[in-house]
């Protein structure tokens, strides 16, 4: 005669896939998110997610997240209890001026490393993740094609991967790599790989096709894309862009195009042990893109 399960055992087939994916981490990244749709995809979306694709750990790029430019506290709060473990910002890191005091109390906002030596909070930190695991999250903005003058993003994060090595002090380390260039961000791809567990691009706010596994173990991907409205230039309603095109002349702000939202990420799946991915999935849920599950 078969016992029935104790109250609040898992099932066999719940064991099943927990020893499958003992001694790995599922880490999804969410690129730029562009205004009230994309908060709203995001804060929508993520707490389930988190329990349909198992995941241990998740960053959100949150530096459009307030009216297209910036992070106000209140927003960055609501994104949080959605289920975000990390936010990390850009070149827009303090276009809320609130966030110049917020983010000294806030430790899972992350700005740039490189944004500038007197910028108040952090560009690395490490986290803790489902299990004690360790993931070490660090954002570097590029220098090619930015509006100001930024320091070398490579010397940068150079101390940071030395002083936080795969398979020892971290379990993972993911790397934010937010700028223009594609050539640049591939570059940084390629300076990390074996040393971070991911690259992912942000800032250009396009997903790219290029989702893929290093030859040193790291997950890459030139841009992650926007969580925000593809009828759109780059989430901003098209009108103001497109008159500055044509005309070479401003009339009014730029302003986040209205409509359901694309949630555009990527999820990496990694090996405790090593540190290194062994899976990566681009992710496209809902709006106008064509859907892309991990």
């Amino acid at each position: 005669m078969t016992r029935p399960a104790a109250r609040g055992a898992a099932s066999p087939l719940a064991r099943r896939r927990r020893a499958a994916y003992a001694g790995r981490m599922r880490l999804l990244f969410l690129g730029d998110v562009m205004g009230r749709p994309g908060r709203a995809a995001v804060t929508g979306q993520l707490a389930a997610l988190r329990q349909e694709w198992r995941l241990d750990f998740v960053v959100v790029n949150a530096e459009n997240a307030s009216s297209g430019a910036g992070l106000t506290p209140e927003h960055a709060r609501a994104l949080l209890a959605a289920g975000a473990d990390c936010l990390t910002l850009g070149d827009h890191a303090f276009d809320q001026k609130e966030m110049l005091s917020f983010i000294e109390g806030e430790h899972r906002i992350l700005r740039p490393l490189n944004f500038a030596k007197a910028a108040p909070g952090r560009g690395a930190r490490v986290f803790t993740a489902a299990g004690g695991r360790k993931v070490l999250v660090a954002q570097v903005l590029g220098q090619v094609f930015m509006k100001r003058p930024f320091d070398d993003p490579f010397s940068a994060i150079e101390p940071v991967l030395r002083a936080h090595p795969l398979g020892g002090a971290v379990q993972a380390a993911v790397v934010d790599m937010h700028g223009e260039a594609t050539s640049e961000k591939m570059a940084m791809g390629h300076w990390c790989d074996g040393r971070a567990s991911a690259v992912v691009g942000t800032h250009t706010h396009v997903p790219t096709a290029d989702a893929m596994i290093l030859a040193g173990g790291t997950a890459y991907q030139t841009d992650a894309g926007m969580c925000g409205v593809y009828d759109s230039v780059i989430g901003m309603d098209k009108a103001e862009p497109m008159r500055r095109f044509v005309t070479g002349m401003a009339k009014d702000r730029f302003t986040p195009a209205s409509g359901e939202a694309t949630l555009c990420g990527l999820l990496v799946e990694t090996d405790d042990r090593t540190g290194r991915a062994l899976r990566v999935a681009p992710v496209r849920r809902g709006g106008l893109l064509a859907g892309a599950e991990p």
